[in-house]
């Protein structure tokens, strides 16, 4: 008969992944955020907004490419993580309405799966937190370190 792990054991191991997931979601915004901001640059990413019919192109532009680039260093830190998480959610619902939805499901066709899946999980992460390895959890710790030592 197996033994389940202990709770101190499953916390361990959701907060590693967690933190497994968060890197690993990160590097892939921030690859497409370089993408559009230094490899094509903010004007060729802006013409092919225009060019897919996205509205306000050249603000869309800005947003995709520093929503990526901020928000996925902010999941790989763990700082700010529910907003960061919210941000890429609506660049990846935008994407999905604006470029993918019409093009069915299949990324090799231009359809939306690979930005329904980026969206959802940056979704997870904004309501699950960072978990205990991130920035968030020792900014969070010491704010509550100093609350109760104040009282």
């Amino acid at each position: 008969m197996s033994r389940l792990p202990s709770g101190a054991a499953r916390a361990a191991a959701r907060d590693l992944v967690l933190l497994l997931a968060r890197v690993g979601l990160g590097v892939v915004f921030v690859a497409h955020g370089w993408q559009k901001f230094r490899t094509n640059g903010l004007a060729a990413t802006a013409a092919g907004f225009e060019q897919m019919g996205v509205p306000a192109p050249t603000l869309s532009a800005y947003y995709a490419a520093g929503a990526e680039l901020l928000g996925g260093a902010a999941l790989i830190l763990g700082v700010l993580t529910s907003l960061a998480g919210v941000l890429l959610a609506l660049d990846m619902a935008g994407a999905f309405l604006f470029v993918h939805m019409s093009n069915g499901v299949f990324v090799a066709e231009g359809g939306w799966e690979l930005v329904v899946i980026l969206g959802l999980f940056s979704l997870t992460l904004a309501a699950i937190g960072a978990g205990r390895y991130s920035v968030d959890r020792v900014l969070t710790r010491s704010t509550a370190d100093r609350a109760t030592l104040s009282v």
